[in-house]
């Protein structure tokens, strides 16, 4: 497929967890100045899995009967100016023994202004104009959501803890209810986008609940702009064991049979023997150096290799190698434009 694209590009990111904050926290480097249509993408917008049912993001769904804020805050904070003190705050979690302790400030005060507005959507809005943000987020879905297993041997799993630790082959993950609405904001940018990225994150509890809710679904297979599939760098424990990157890319074709790639992006640098090391005693395996790497195209899609590694201790994407790469699905010259802008440290979803 042959796609022609003119330097101000509208770009939308799927998923969650800290892969899509990572991914953001790069991409918003390259967005103009308000204002300003210099940058190679003129809109960014992220639509953020809304399943997660652990951690402080849990509690407070139980409690208070609200979408969980874990993964909607890491990426407000990811889109925010680093030098913002409110930023930090966000990332801020209370110690101690009490009732406050492990809850993060950020999801606290989406939680009290939704309580406010009385709807979750209009507080993750406002926080992201508190925060000022160089990008919009859309929940997945304003329905309150949660994710269910079938595996292989037939028994059903239900919640995203429990899914991913299951430690046995998924054959086929769905929504309750099924019949699920997105806001009218994110089929409007995937319906204007030029470029829809999905990933990287957990296969089955941030990257495929996103997908299935059904108008986003059909909004992105009948989208025109080009699709990215990013693969995850390592394996999950108890999720994704021993899955290469074309079965990460398979899985979502047997969910999604009608959604056609155009590219697919791997890292093609080697973690250190000393990450290899520990990670494998967690159960851990690097992606895509081998087997896939080898490939040219897979499922349609053509395999973009690079180095994508960050150079920290642990195994994360590097977010300014990650949104070059991205970029260079759109030819932008993303390559020569850099804002000053610091990706912040993302911290833990919960």
């Amino acid at each position: 497929m042959t796609h022609q694209f003119h330097r101000n590009s509208n770009v939308v990111a799927v998923g969650g967890g800290n892969g899509l904050s990572t991914l953001l926290s790069g991409l918003k480097a390259f967005v103009g100045d308000r204002g300003d249509d210099s940058g190679p993408i003129k809109e960014l917008s992220a639509i953020v899995a809304v399943s997660d049912d652990g951690g402080s993001s849990g509690r407070l769904r139980e409690e208070l009967d609200m979408p969980p804020p874990g993964d909607i805050r890491n990426c407000l904070v990811a889109l925010s100016e680093d030098s913002h003190l409110l930023a930090r705050l966000f990332r801020h979690r209370f110690s101690g023994d009490g009732e406050l302790a492990g809850h993060s400030c950020g999801n606290l005060f989406l939680a009290a202004l939704s309580e406010v507005t009385g709807d979750f959507s209009e507080a993750v809005r406002l926080s992201a104009e508190i925060l000022a943000t160089k990008g919009h987020l859309y929940p997945a879905t304003s329905t309150n959501v949660r994710i269910a297993a079938r595996t292989a041997d037939g028994e059903t799993i239900k919640g995203e803890t429990n899914i991913g630790k299951c430690g046995k082959r998924i054959e086929r993950l769905f929504l309750e209810p099924a019949k699920c609405e997105p806001l009218p904001g994110a089929i409007e940018a995937i319906r204007s986008a030029d470029l829809i990225t999905v990933g990287p994150g957990s296969l089955y509890t941030s990257i495929l609940p996103p997908l299935l809710v059904p108008a986003i679904r059909r909004a992105i297979v009948e989208s025109a702009a080009v699709k990215v599939f990013i693969c995850n760098l390592m394996t999950q424990p108890g999720e994704t064991d021993g899955m290469t990157g074309r079965r990460h890319l398979e899985v979502v074709k047997e969910h999604i049979p009608e959604l056609q790639f155009d590219h697919l992006i791997v890292n093609n640098r080697p973690v250190s023997d000393r990450q290899a090391e520990l990670y494998l005693r967690e159960g851990a395996e690097q992606i895509g150096v081998h087997g896939s790497m080898n490939e040219e195209e897979i499922e349609g899609a053509v395999v973009i290799k690079r180095d994508l590694l960050d150079s920290g201790e642990k195994v994360r994407h590097d977010p300014a190698k990650l949104a070059r790469t991205v970029l260079e699905c759109l030819g932008t010259g993303a390559s020569g434009y850099l804002h000053t802008s610091k990706a912040p440290d993302i911290g833990t979803v919960a």
